[in-house]
């Protein structure tokens, strides 16, 4: 008899826990409120919204339950706990869901973290201001990629930026002068057994993370045992099953967490080409109880995202070493629609053929043909 995987949520990331789940031979369920999630063409769909009595209960049906992202309603997650292992725990969900929660757990640990204050009134903005100087204003809840957040260098620009946060509880963050942007993903098995990645660079614009290169050049062991360290100790507090990642700021030889996410994560997508075992495939062999699969790194990996449109697939698979994933969603400026990863022998190869598809890809972008293919 097949085994059955849950999955709370349709997105892209759903798409990719469900395609690995189906490898290891599972039926995969989703709820998502959407018409055609990304997801709906690889699993059963059930159209409802999260909290829906009825699709909660068809959904419990399944032997394990997990989540795509962490906006799902921690209640729905609750009520499925009593019915079913679901992986990560609700309680994740719930820290990773509030940025001032998320704050002073990490803080509690021991984890250091951008210093901060809670914003309630633009009194508040003048305060963190005085006290940290420069400020990222952050809504506490639903922000991603960018959104729900505002620089304040100055006490001029506190008003505008309080108003344009539109009533939401908010947090002042303090600039960190990072050198570098780098996350951890790893995987926690049942058993307490931990798998992680080799450390991601990212680089972001506007925002949205645009690429990652794995395994991030000139990692010190140093730094490799700081992030070890801190994504276990968050790990065992939080009593976790599943893949996690955590991104970080680096500061000479020095970590600081940004923020971390209760799910596979874009930074890990490298991954499915790259690793011996994905995070998508270990975040399903957790949750399902299965042993973990190795995370050994295959070469030289660059993932690049695709935001707003995706080139055509005979340009792209032109360059050899490049994977190609369309997500299935419709281009919107902005919007991540698809991501390619390149993996060489060599992080010179790697780079190199980024530096070529990425140029592709603003041709793209312009209505230019390419003139030649690689």
């Amino acid at each position: 008899m097949s085994r059955h995987l849950g999955i709370l949520g349709g997105g892209q990331l759903g798409r990719m826990l469900a395609l690995s789940a189906r490898e290891l031979g599972l039926e995969v369920t989703i709820i998502d409120p959407g018409k055609a999630p990304p997801a709906a063409a690889v699993a059963a769909h059930i159209h409802s919204e999260y909290g829906d009595q009825e699709a909660l209960e068809r959904i419990a049906q399944s032997d394990a339950l997990t989540f795509e992202f962490e906006n799902v309603p921690e209640q729905a997650t609750r009520i499925l706990e009593q019915k079913l292992p679901v992986a990560p725990p609700p309680r994740a969900l719930k820290v990773s869901q509030d940025r001032l929660v998320e704050k002073n757990q990490l803080n509690q640990l021991g984890i250091e973290t951008a210093a901060f204050c809670e914003i309630q009134s633009e009194a508040d903005v003048l305060l963190a201001l005085n006290e940290l100087g420069p400020v990222l204003l952050k809504t506490r809840t639903l922000g991603y990629d960018g959104k729900g957040q505002a620089l304040v260098r100055d006490a001029s620009a506190a008003a505008a930026a309080f108003a344009s946060l539109k009533g939401a509880a908010a947090i002042a963050e303090g600039l960190v002068p990072f050198d570098r942007e780098l996350s951890s993903v790893a995987t926690r098995a049942r058993n307490g057994e931990l798998a992680f990645y080799d450390l991601t660079e990212n680089h972001h614009k506007a925002g949205i993370l645009r690429r990652s290169f794995a395994p991030a050049p000139n990692i010190s062991k140093s730094l490799i045992a700081q992030a070890q360290d801190i994504t276990e100790k968050l790990l065992v507090e939080l009593d976790y099953v599943g893949t996690l990642a955590i991104e970080f700021f680096q500061v000479g030889q020095r970590l600081i967490v940004n923020e971390f996410a209760p799910r596979v994560h874009n930074s890990g997508h490298w991954t499915i080409e790259g690793a011996e075992t994905s995070q998508f495939e270990n975040h399903v062999r957790a949750v399902m109880g299965f042993p973990l699969g190795s995370t050994e790194h295959l070469g030289h990996s660059v993932m690049i995202n695709l935001i707003g449109s995706i080139p055509p697939a005979q340009d792209v698979l032109a360059f050899r070493g490049a994977h190609l994933h369309d997500y299935s969603k419709d281009p919107r400026p902005g919007r991540k629609v698809g991501h390619i990863t390149i993996r060489r022998d060599s992080e010179e190869e790697a780079r190199a053929v980024a530096a070529e598809l990425e140029e592709l890809i603003r041709s793209h972008e312009k209505g230019i043909q390419p003139s030649s293919e690689t």
